[in-house]
């Protein structure tokens, strides 16, 4: 059967639209429906584990992150029930929501992992250390866990794919809390009833502006999957006593669509696997090599390619990127963000800077997560004149194969023209990051741990290196006290006992 396509319009309250046919109940069906999982959906999830566990302990001490952990472990449980925090001893637990309130803001921080691009933009990993947490405190098992996860990509990935929310100026948290939702009820193996009053819950919490990712870009770009992942949490608890949700929270005459979205004459298609169809909604997401926004990974590889060219940087006149509607307008000079050219902006504003992140690239022939957004190199003069010198445009090509159905033809790459003080030019592309699965050097087991490894060596030992790695990837036969020891455990972690600075 594969895909069904699901037809999505607003209804008045007159038509009274059937539960069954709401959007939010045919999620829920195919949530709920218990599919085999096939060998390489299963070895995708362990990697993504691996992926989130290595760049949230590179950010345990940054400031975001251990704000966060500050509040969560101000919510201790001492009933052998509780989630694990990034970090913190496995024999310390906490209240579920707060430990993945932690827990995602140490995962997103970095902006480090995995994505997935089509109608708007996400991050499914965002969804794993929800499940996580709410398997920990509940005594579930792997193989519990893994059917969890793998729901949680499938809704995300589906609603990325048909609604465009960027579009509205609506933040993406508005598809990953549903995901976060629906993954929690199928790793708990809710019934369908109780699984469409959570999805309605969470979205209906979760709608919030896209200020957070236009212009000055705070330290709340970090903490938007955590304050879902706590929604997401909480919704899915008020629908297992029994509580109802705003419905249909889609398709209602003054719901998300009608208001929030295209308006009355909203006309969205939505894919769902079919009955019985297995979810493998994973296996078309990737994750980054470098420590920026997915849609500057291509380029960066273009920009350690470009460099071997060039003798003399200080002789480039201009450089020109030719790229997609999305790469332009969002991280490009089409956002018009005096702040995306600006040597003092924050970390999280020129990871969202193409033109910034082209010329380090360019310079240094590499990309840190922690070197290549350091003040001295960001206000350095050679940065900047280079940095100032860089312009983005868009391409229809470049759009066509962003927004393309087929997986094996969607890109997000570009085109460079750089041109010298002398007139000549140097022009070059790339559709794809190397990572890429269909890149030049598609990621596989070895480079997620290579990543994990170069992440973290300074900061954990080899014994729970090894201890984490070999648990993980052990993970559909994983005990649920085998499960509550997902964690990379680090000696000595600041913020790390009950405070007096905020409320709690």
């Amino acid at each position: 059967m594969g895909m069904i396509n699901h037809k999505l319009r607003v209804y008045t309250s007159r038509e009274n639209l059937p539960k069954e046919q709401q959007l939010a109940h045919k999620i829920a069906n195919m949530v709920c429906e218990d599919v085999k999982i096939s060998p390489e959906v299963e070895d995708m999830v362990i990697n993504r584990i691996i992926d989130n566990a290595s760049v949230a302990i590179a950010s345990l001490e940054r400031e975001p992150v251990a704000n966060a952990r500050a509040m969560a472990v101000n919510h201790p449980r001492h009933d052998n029930r509780g989630a694990s925090i990034f970090g913190m001893p496995n024999n310390q637990k906490f209240h579920a929501e707060w430990a993945a309130w932690a827990n995602c803001t140490a995962v997103r921080e970095l902006d480090y992992h995995d994505t997935f691009l089509a109608a708007d933009y996400s991050h499914p990993g965002d969804s794993i250390p929800a499940v996580i947490a709410v398997a920990q405190q509940l005594d579930k098992s792997g193989k519990d866990l893994l059917r969890g996860i793998i729901a949680s990509y499938e809704v995300h990935v589906n609603l990325v794919k048909a609604i465009c929310l960027h579009k509205h100026k609506i933040d993406h948290v508005a598809h990953l809390c549903p995901a976060q939702a629906a993954g929690v009820c199928a790793m708990l193996n809710l019934d369908v009833e109780t699984t469409y009053q959570a999805i309605q819950q969470s979205l209906h919490v979760s709608v919030s502006t896209r200020q957070s990712r236009k212009g000055e870009i705070s330290s709340w770009k970090a903490y938007v999957p955590a304050h879902g992942a706590k929604l997401a949490i909480e919704a899915v608890d008020r629908a297992m006593r029994g509580e109802g949700s705003p419905s249909p929270i889609y398709e209602g005459e003054d719901s998300i669509l009608a208001w929030i979205l295209d308006g009355p004459d909203s006309d969205y298609t939505v894919p769902l696997p079919g009955p019985g169809e297995e979810k493998r909604a994973i296996l078309e997401t990737y994750t980054k090599e470098h420590s920026a926004e997915y849609q500057s990974q291509a380029l960066i590889d273009l920009a350690f390619r470009m460099r071997k060219h060039i003798s003399d940087f200080s002789q480039i006149k201009d450089i020109l990127i030719e790229t997609s509607h999305h790469t332009h307008y969002v991280i490009g000079t089409g956002a018009k963000d005096p702040q995306k050219m600006d040597p003092n902006a924050s970390r999280e504003t020129l990871d969202h800077s193409i033109m910034y992140i082209f010329a380090v690239a360019l310079l240094d022939g590499r990309w840190h997560h922690v070197d290549s957004y350091d003040r001295v190199k960001v206000q350095n003069s050679e940065t900047i004149s280079l940095w100032h010198k860089i312009s983005t445009i868009e391409k229809p090509y470049w759009t066509d194969i962003y927004h393309a159905k087929d997986p094996n033809r969607k890109a997000f790459g570009g085109k460079v023209i750089i041109t010298m003080n002398d007139g000549k030019t140097l022009e070059d592309k790339i559709e794809r990051a190397n990572a890429h699965p269909a890149g030049a050097r598609p990621f596989k087991r070895e480079n997620y741990i290579g990543k994990f490894d170069m992440l973290t060596k300074e900061l954990i030992k080899t014994e729970e290196r090894n201890r984490f790695i070999g648990l993980v990837e052990n993970l559909s036969n994983l005990t649920p006290k085998e499960v509550k020891e997902i964690n990379v455990q680090v000696a000595e972690l600041s913020n790390s006992t009950l405070d007096t600075k905020g409320i709690f």
